[in-house]
């Protein structure tokens, strides 16, 4: 799976989008999603649902196999991040996550013109530190 594929599987995590939105939300071209969504639907992963406000229009959602897809994408994910996290120097990791936090910041302030509400989509599929997992 690509990356681009396992990303337009956690948009879709929350429920289904229509193209342009799932697109915008991206922040890639409709005929890059137009190919992932072909290649997901090829998989069973997806499949195209009819838009309640619109009759003519459609929305792509996970299927059951797409969830499980999407819930296994999450957990590489984290386990990544863990494994990053490990790697840093003993009493650094709270100082390493404040400044990724500043980084962040400075993404969200960035992208917000190309890409209304990605970022906080995107951040939203972050488990939050607590005292058992990020902090020292």
């Amino acid at each position: 799976m690509t990356v681009a594929q396992a990303a337009t599987l956690t948009a879709l995590a929350d429920g289904a989008l229509r193209l342009c939105e799932l697109s915008k939300r991206l922040g890639i071209a409709a005929s890059t999603l137009t190919r992932n969504i072909t290649r997901l639907e090829d998989r069973g992963f997806l499949s195209r649902v009819g838009d309640p406000d619109d009759n003519r229009a459609q929305r792509v959602a996970l299927t059951e196999a797409g969830r499980r897809a999407a819930a296994e994408v999450g957990h590489q994910e984290f386990e990544f991040a863990r494994s990053v996290l490990e790697c840093l120097p003993s009493g650094s990791v709270t100082s390493t996550l404040e400044s990724i936090n500043q980084l962040l910041a400075a993404v969200r302030r960035a992208t917000e013109h190309c890409c209304p509400g990605a970022y906080d989509h995107l951040m939203s599929e972050m488990p939050a530190c607590t005292n058992g997992g990020c902090d020292e």
